[in-house]
């Protein structure tokens, strides 16, 4: 059985992403906590990867420390559950946008940060944050027009990218984000799935972090 090393369930965008393909796999899996903001946080973390970085997926004596690394693991243990598209010209292009969010959006990330406690009407507005909202906006809407008969998805059924999304739509209805329809309908979507209101509840029970 997989164990899934994570953070703090408010905080950790990255663990999330690797938390909700597991769980849309319908795989069982361990989960362990690692609270980030302990005095003994480093050390803990350190103990089960000396890169210092959380989620780590362990599997035996295998260790996998990085979400999108997790994620294409998963994908080839599981081949059957489609993590990635089937037809190769569409699995290119979920591997593009899954790329773009995993390397990307550095401004959204700075000033949009997740916490699933907050509720906020706004944000701090800059050109930078803009720009990532109107190019993830962008990807929303192009892959929902191309899919919108496939299912209600990114590319119709659930795929990595979905799960790579998943706290930006988190982070959307944190601060309030005005959004198209089709965008806004999307969001709902990934926050109304079980697997993410599990995830909610969870992290509603958790310590706030240090101010």
């Amino acid at each position: 059985m997989f164990t899934l090393v994570i953070g703090n369930k408010n905080y950790s965008s990255w663990s999330l992403r690797p938390w909700l393909v597991l769980k849309q796999l319908n795989e069982p899996f361990k989960e362990q906590r690692i609270d980030l903001y302990l005095p003994d946080s480093k050390t803990r973390i350190l103990a089960v990867n000396p890169a210092g970085k959380l989620p780590v997926l362990v599997d035996d004596k295998l260790r996998i420390w990085d979400s999108l690394a997790i994620c294409e693991y998963l994908a080839e243990c599981f081949p059957a559950a489609g993590l990635w598209p089937d037809d190769l010209k569409q699995r290119a292009v979920a591997r593009a946008i899954v790329a773009e969010v995993h390397s990307g959006f550095a401004a959204l990330r700075q000033n949009l940060s997740m916490d699933l406690s907050l509720r906020q009407n706004g944000y701090e507005s800059s050109p930078a944050v803009e720009a990532d909202i109107t190019r993830i906006v962008s990807v929303w809407e192009t892959q929902r027009e191309r899919h919108a008969g496939d299912g209600d998805f990114l590319l119709g059924r659930f795929t990595i990218a979905d799960a790579f999304f998943a706290p930006i739509c988190s982070r959307f209805q944190t601060y309030n984000v005005a959004l198209p329809p089709t965008s806004a309908a999307y969001m709902r979507h990934i926050l109304s799935l079980p697997a993410m209101q599990e995830w909610y509840r969870a992290a509603e029970h958790e310590t706030r972090r240090p101010a």
